[in-house]
């Protein structure tokens, strides 16, 4: 019961009644189907959380120390308030997030080309055939030495340049993975790898290095020139550069990891409870998006394009530049994405066994090819690994049913899909860029390969053959992943919406393609609400989904009308 209550709140009101109607018919079922029911209509694909903000939600700014310290503390704490880990929220009938302002169903919607991948976010192209640039101030916060400045359109820029010593590491690891987690979904900013000289920069009157605390003085060519000297040049005396458009709006801080924003009525979900941001760990761990936290999202106060005197919160990640093993490697710490920067339970290990016990980073190999970051498939476990810090909760809410369905959308990139985003990188060395889609598509198929065996793998349901079979794709089989298509078997019984068995239970031999059709009767009733439970079995797994299905009210045609994986 409690969990269709949960469930109703991912639907309209009228929908949620409907359900909550049903789920107490259903208390009096049998025990071998859960209590969920849906609702006969089709799932949610979108969600209107764009009404009216009149007022701009105010700027949140977390000290950094006190962020970092409340993550640590929070690992210790968390456990003992024995809280029940809890199912997602944000996610429709069938298992799927909705489009929202915090995620855009792309790639697991639709077929994107490669160069639609290559454009990825932008929407007026880089900077770069547009100087010269001028400098309004320098960036505040980060390490990477950058400014704020305008091009000879006047659209505004965040001008990154490289950690000195790492030439091309870091902006290519952001175009790269910007492009990547864009086409799963989410929202990020326009970013652009850039050339340019010294002369391309001009100072406006007004020029400023600007500080933390509202500290401000004077930016003059003199100071600009010495700052620019530091920075790697490449053979023929040009800087290399990330170019990040400014956002459009006004900016409000990141979200916060826990709870919501109590001055923006759409945001009404906990964000330690959204799909979106727990599945994230998938799409962060695959692209060792190490630098996760709080201050790498940002809220952004927006005109609707519909209506500009409406306004509404818009959320983006922003600021990838030590993904892809770029932490590990300028930070001269291989631990990177093995262990949090403060970790109790490695040091208690290490304690425990004298440090006699081998650890994972130990075993990390060399510098890649000039150009790349310490990123490999060796030691990647896509179970275990960790960012930077603790502290951004939704990546330690999130459960297996958040990874795979972060992982059904992140198999779906082709290695040409893969390629063209490394293009954006514009390295120089062409062995980095294959190196660096050889990894990419390891790891890729590493992730997969894990979390289908920790949850039935089973996806795109169709009734099919006139609605007398139920057909799907075991995404294990389907990619390739294991060759276990003549051990695998499906049990499949049906049931009606009170949890009486409809018929002989069945067994079906996967088809060694993946795809696999059940035979269906749905239940003679008046609009044949039906329980297909299909339990995959393989070797060392055993994983169930319960498909609900029912007539259409208005034609009358059998459908899909939700999923549930317990």
């Amino acid at each position: 019961m409690m969990r269709a209550l949960r469930l109703s709140l991912r639907l309209p009101r009228a929908s949620s009644r409907a359900l909550v109607w049903l789920a107490v018919i259903a208390g009096c079922g049998s025990p071998s189907v859960p209590n969920v029911r849906f609702a006969n209509a089709p799932a949610a694909s979108a969600v209107n959380d764009r009404r009216d903000v009149p007022r701009r939600p105010a700027v949140r700014q977390v000290p950094a120390d006190v962020y970092r310290l409340d993550g640590h503390l929070d690992i210790v704490l968390r456990p003992l308030s024995l809280a029940r880990a809890r199912r997602a929220l944000g996610v429709n009938a069938l298992d799927e997030v909705p489009d929202s302002t915090w995620f855009t169903n792309r790639i697991g919607a639709r077929a994107l080309s490669p160069d639609e991948i290559r454009v990825g976010p932008a929407r007026i192209g880089s900077p770069e055939p547009h100087k010269p640039w001028t400098i309004h101030s320098t960036k505040i916060g980060g390490v990477a030495m950058g400014f704020i400045v305008s091009d000879a359109r006047g659209k505004r820029w965040l001008l990154k340049f490289e950690e000195p010593g790492f030439p091309e590491v870091e902006t290519g690891a952001d175009a790269v993975t910007n492009r990547l987690l864009w086409a799963a979904g989410y929202n990020v900013p326009e970013d652009h790898v850039v050339y340019l000289r010294p002369g391309d920069l001009v100072l406006a009157k007004d020029a400023k290095i600007k500080g933390p605390f509202g500290y401000e003085k004077p930016l003059d060519r003199t100071e600009l020139e010495r700052r620019l000297a530091r920075i790697d040049r490449t053979p023929d005396g040009r800087l290399r550069a990330l170019a990040s458009r400014m956002l459009d709006g006004k900016a409000i801080g990141g979200h916060p990891g826990r709870g919501v924003r109590t001055d923006d009525p759409n945001d009404r979900i906990p964000h330690e409870l959204r799909r979106d941001l727990r599945g994230a760990y998938a799409f962060f761990a695959w692209l060792d998006q190490t630098d996760a936290k709080e201050d790498n999202t940002l809220d952004m106060w927006v005109a609707d394009p519909a209506d500009p005197k409406r306004h509404y919160v818009k959320h983006y990640l922003v600021d990838f530049g030590k993904s892809l093993g770029t932490t590990a490697t300028t930070d001269r710490n291989p631990r990177s994405g093995h262990a949090y920067m403060l970790d109790f339970a490695e040091m208690f290990s290490s304690l425990a066994t004298l440090g006699l016990a081998p650890r994972a980073w130990e075993r990390r190999p060399e510098q890649e090819p000039p150009g790349v970051g310490l990123f490999e498939t060796e030691t990647f476990d896509p179970g275990a690994w960790k960012p930077n810090s603790p502290a951004y909760l939704p990546l330690r809410t999130a459960d297996d049913h958040d990874k795979l369905w972060a992982t059904r959308i992140l198999i779906r990139f082709t290695r040409e899909q893969i390629r063209a985003a490394v293009d954006t990188a514009r390295l120089s060395d062409p062995r980095a860029a294959e190196y660096l889609v050889d990894t990419i598509v390891a790891r890729q198929r590493a992730t997969a390969r894990y979390w289908f065996w920790r949850v039935s793998p089973l996806d795109g349901f169709a009734l099919e053959g006139g609605a007398r079979a139920l057909c799907f794709d075991d995404l294990l089989l389907a990619y390739g992943l294991a060759p276990v298509a003549t051990t695998t078997r499906y049990a499949v019984a049906a049931f009606d919406r009170s949890g009486r068995p409809l018929g002989a239970p069945s067994e079906l031999r996967a088809d060694p393609r993946g795809r696999t059709c059940a035979p269906v009767t749905l239940a003679p009733d008046r609009d044949g609400y039906s329980i297909l439970r299909i339990e995959t079995r393989r070797l060392h797994f055993a994983g169930t989904t319960y498909v609900h299905l029912a007539r259409d009210p208005s034609s009358g045609a059998p459908r899909v009308i939700g999923l549930w994986r317990p």
